[in-house]
């Protein structure tokens, strides 16, 4: 069924675990996390973003998208990710997402503040809730390299950011990254924590695969409501095709989306997520 991410980011983050955000681009990895979600019995987000249409026409897909989420038994967000203009995100509603990111996270302080608040202003009105990013989490690099240019959430900003936006979660800088890591992620818990005090809202991480599950568990522990999981779908997958090339191409579909779903039930479970599709 089709769900409110905020109703279910709220209700994260009053229990004390995570909704997990699961970027998907093909049927494979959608039905993938959507068997992991229904056998789980937790709610679950499925995304989109621009990085997946080279692979992928989201103008059809999305009505995949959108008819799994109607029919299945749990839950279903479905969600535009890290949106970097107001013309993306609204051609993502357009096409039936039910939440979106506005990412303006690349500019400064006050066009932050200033871009998100006109993607809030254009879709709190037709019952969208939208999320941000204050700091800037790591694009897919030499993880090191990104950590000597790091820009980490400024918790002394986030209560004027969330007040003067309207936005209804917040994303964290706090070390994460997209993609793989190429060293032990260095998480600065703290400033989760000062977010946490600062704003009443939902927090999101972004970059969590290869994160710790150590880790997970504390930044949940800290407030974090919603994490995002993709990196780790695509090397299940490749996992399951490397081992199958000798199989017929229709048995490594299979074998992919069985992968997905025992990767994406990691993290559901992981994130104390299981069980919740009743709203409890």
């Amino acid at each position: 069924m089709l769900a409110n991410i905020k109703f279910w980011e709220e209700k994260a983050q009053e229990g004390k675990y995570a909704i997990p955000h699961f970027n998907v681009w093909n049927a494979e990895m959608l039905m993938g996390v959507i068997d992991a979600g229904e056998e789980a019995k937790a709610p679950i987000i499925i995304s989109f973003g621009t990085g997946f249409v080279g692979n992928t026409s989201f103008e059809d897909f999305s009505h995949m998208m959108v008819s799994m989420a109607e029919k299945a038994s749990i839950p279903v967000i479905t969600h535009w990710d890290h949106g970097r203009s107001l013309e993306i995100i609204q051609n993502a509603y357009n096409h039936g997402m039910n939440s979106v990111m506005r990412d303006a996270s690349a500019f400064d302080f006050e066009e932050n503040i200033r871009l998100t608040k006109e993607a809030v202003d254009y879709f709190h009105p037709l019952g969208i809730p939208v999320e941000a990013e204050l700091g800037h989490v790591g694009n897919e690099t030499v993880y090191e390299e990104a950590l000597a240019h790091y820009q980490y959430t400024n918790p002394e900003q986030a209560a004027e950011f969330v007040e003067r936006t309207k936005c209804d979660s917040l994303a964290v800088a706090i070390g994460n990254q997209h993609g793989v890591y190429t060293s032990a992620p260095k998480l600065n818990f703290e400033v989760i924590k000062k977010v946490r005090e600062a704003v009443s809202i939902p927090l999101v991480l972004h970059g969590a695969s290869g994160i710790s599950d150590d880790d997970i568990r504390q930044a949940i522990d800290l407030g974090i409501a919603k994490i995002n999981i993709h990196t780790e779908l695509c090397l299940a997958a490749m996992e399951a095709i490397q081992k199958n090339t000798d199989q017929p191409f229709l048995h490594v579909e299979r074998e992919v989306r069985t992968a997905v779903k025992k990767r994406a039930l990691e993290k559901i479970y992981l994130f104390k997520a299981d069980g919740k599709a009743d709203g409890r």
